[in-house]
């Protein structure tokens, strides 16, 4: 496993297998969440199966699966009420990880800020320089 810590609450991974929930709980998660649409890819973990690890293991776990490249309002408040809503820390996946850091990034721009957000993310291995600048001229 390729585990991240964006945040104490707030962690990201590529894409898991249901062999790792086990292990995820074990480093002290309480909640798994998919960024990943199933059948992005021939041979990925499908949701249902690492849901019904992760329930088994005692963790809450939500899905909310976002296509890369094509963020919509609603997906940036659905991923925020995840947040809100589940359980910490969150360990979230999808393809690489980055789609999950994109979205924390756009999530927590106006309460953290630019310099805040390059900081975490860069230290966790993304870089989001390019879409700081776009939220940073879009406002």
């Amino acid at each position: 496993m390729d585990l991240r810590k964006i945040t104490d609450d707030f962690s990201v991974s590529p894409q898991i297998e249901c062999e790792d929930v086990a292990g995820i709980a074990a480093a002290g998660f309480r909640s798994i969440l998919c960024n990943r649409p199933d059948d992005e890819e021939f041979g990925q973990c499908a949701y249902d199966a690492v849901a019904e690890a992760a329930e088994a293991a005692g963790l809450a776990v939500r899905s909310v699966p976002i296509v890369s490249g094509m963020v919509s309002a609603e997906d940036v408040a659905a991923f925020r009420t995840a947040l809100e809503e589940l359980p910490k820390p969150i360990l979230a996946y999808c393809r690489s990880g980055t789609r999950c850091t994109m979205l924390w990034s756009v999530t927590f721009f106006d309460t953290l800020g630019p310099d805040a957000i390059a900081k975490a993310t860069t230290a966790a291995g993304y870089d989001m320089s390019g879409l700081l600048r776009q939220l940073q001229q879009s406002r």
